[in-house]
């Protein structure tokens, strides 16, 4: 799987924290195809996180530069990053009674501009809460903060 080329260490970590939940992580499958803005999956039911490299690749405009790999990439690097912290997040929600985790109200004021788009647009696309968004979205900055809450909820 090509995302994982793009982790760090944490993310590898919470990577195979998940595996240890059951969770199946896939790549690039049919739902990045059908909707490609995203760039990344919770599959509830199936307890199935999927990652869609080649939607962050093209949002941020990744370069194959095989002189200098990573060079000039960190914006995907940062995207796939970030979409595996979402995504656990919402398993870390799963694990926890299908409820967000942490006290709503200190999490809104944590959301910028940006972050507020891509809620609304989640939010309008998919089945998530706006109380989980809003969790998943802040934690996906966190990811220390992520691998605790899998420790602690799911394992």
């Amino acid at each position: 799987m090509e995302f994982i080329l793009f982790l760090s260490k944490l993310d590898k970590e919470i990577l195979d924290l998940l595996i240890k939940a059951n969770y199946v992580v896939e790549e690039n499958k049919v739902e990045c195809l059908l909707n490609k803005n995203i760039k990344g999956l919770h599959n509830f039911e199936e307890n199935k996180i999927i990652i869609c490299t080649e939607n962050a690749k093209r949002k941020t405009n990744y370069k194959n530069n095989k002189q200098n790999p990573n060079k000039d990439n960190y914006k995907t690097e940062l995207a796939i990053r970030k979409a595996l912290r979402h995504e656990a997040t919402h398993v870390i929600q799963k694990c926890n009674g299908n409820k967000i985790v942490m006290d709503i109200n200190k999490l809104e004021s944590k959301l910028n501009k940006s972050k507020r788009r891509a809620l609304e647009f989640s939010i309008s696309n998919f089945s998530g809460t706006y109380e989980k968004e809003v969790e998943a979205y802040v934690l996906e900055d966190k990811p220390n903060k992520v691998k605790k809450l899998i420790k602690k909820y799911c394992l």
